[in-house]
């Protein structure tokens, strides 16, 4: 066998990694090859428990994730959003294969389960933190929610109108684990809420027996 030149080692062992670099998956490509056959939907809708029932009960929705999203603070905490100062409002992100159901459709949920004519919270919760909106991913998104919401004013079946903005989808943080399917986890406390708060009221006054669908 030839001996290789010492002086030529070092491009012999840059192409050797670099070939095995080539061969060795990445962290996080299968995945990333998963994820890319499904969408990412993000509203807020007043206080998040209330919000991942319903989309849980949708065919082709994957997964639903309480959070905080379009603040200036990073990574904050439940304490600290509910004080109203750091932007956030409480929000919920869902992934789902758009071959199942529609982007239109994850909307027509989220009219019916919020009051869009409310822009200082959602029924018994008051401040910021509360508010609606529709974070838009990307421009397609922007474009049917604006549309939707346009259509949803042009009825004219809401009693004032409609103030939920769509807004470009910022850094969603995921909320601490207690309030992650909170309406499972403790379906009695999320009942008694849910009643108290006045939330299906307010519903069923708003979308009839579209309410909560």
């Amino acid at each position: 066998m030839r001996e290789i030149p010492r002086h030529r080692l070092p491009a012999l062992a840059a192409a050797v990694t670099a070939a095995l670099l080539l061969l060795t998956p990445v962290a996080g490509t299968a995945q990333d090859a998963a994820d890319g056959e499904l969408a990412r939907a993000t509203f807020a809708g007043g206080c998040f428990w209330c919000m991942e029932g319903p989309y849980d009960k949708i065919e082709g929705v994957v997964s639903t994730v309480s959070g905080y999203t379009g603040g200036h603070v990073e990574d904050p905490t439940y304490r600290q959003v509910t004080t109203g100062t750091t932007g956030h409002f409480e929000a919920i992100q869902v992934k789902y294969d758009p071959a199942q159901v529609s982007y239109e459709r994850l909307l027509e949920v989220f009219w019916h389960n919020v009051d869009p004519t409310d822009d200082g919270g959602q029924f018994c919760d008051r401040g910021p933190s509360y508010r609606t909106a529709i974070f838009a991913e990307g421009p397609e998104q922007r474009r049917i929610a604006e549309a939707s919401k346009s259509r949803l004013q042009a009825e004219g079946s809401l009693p004032g109108p409609v103030v939920t903005p769509v807004l470009e989808a910022a850094a969603f943080y995921p909320a601490e684990e207690y309030h992650q399917d909170f309406y499972e986890k403790n379906p009695g406390r999320y009942n008694s809420y849910r009643q108290g708060c006045g939330r299906d009221r307010r519903l069923a006054q708003l979308w009839g027996d579209q309410a909560g669908h």
